[in-house]
């Protein structure tokens, strides 16, 4: 079974319905993952489970896809209070450490796979990304130290994707910044780049 933790890479559930998984879609707007799983077992996954963030209810499973994220730009000496950007570490970083928590057991029992969606940031400089890059750069280190301490256990597929069109950037960070700066994927694109690495057992 796969689990799902998504905010705009509903795709990726769609590209593992394509290949007959059964999934576990976990975020906080129930709404959404309602269409989400109407439409995946009609592209061909055999169950669909739907849970309003809670991973702890998950009894069995061989997918982890770690990949619910938030964005905020701006400057470092613009935030006020520090306390202001506790939600992009919470969500960004910790969001993926308490899923892996509770999804160990299970993985290892299945010899799973996480699937831990980074990104570019972690290595720029970007202006006014400093709090979002530094998430990322940490989910990269944390996801890398488990890599080693798991060993052959639970296989670690990290991916790095540049500027994803989604809800997230639209209107958001598109039109704050030049978009022909940045090379920009779609999700189905960048959905099925990463189904393809993790089936592959890529590690990066």
């Amino acid at each position: 079974m796969l689990h799902i933790d998504f905010v705009s890479l509903k795709h990726v559930a769609y590209e593992y319905a394509k290949r007959g998984a059964r999934l576990a879609l976990v975020t906080r707007r129930e709404d959404r993952l309602l269409v989400v799983a109407n439409k995946a077992r009609k592209l061909g996954s055999p169950e669909v489970i739907v849970s309003c963030a809670d991973v702890s209810k998950v009894e069995e499973l061989d997918y982890l896809v770690n990949n619910a994220g938030i964005l905020q730009l701006r400057l470092f000496e613009d935030f006020s209070q520090l306390s202001d950007i506790a939600s992009v570490m919470d969500i960004n970083f910790w969001g993926s450490v308490y899923n892996t928590h509770y999804a160990v057991p299970h993985l290892r029992k299945s010899k799973g796979k996480i699937v831990v969606i980074a990104s570019t940031g972690a290595w720029l400089s970007t202006p006014r990304f400093s709090f979002y890059n530094a998430s990322k750069a940490a989910l990269i280190s944390f996801f890398e130290t488990l890599r080693t301490e798991f060993g052959q256990d639970i296989g670690i597929t990290i991916v790095n994707p540049g500027v994803i069109k989604s809800e997230m950037t639209q209107g958001h960070y598109l039109s704050e910044i030049q978009a022909d700066w940045f090379p920009t994927e779609t999700t189905e694109g960048c959905a099925k780049a990463i189904l393809d690495s993790a089936c592959n057992g890529d590690i990066d």
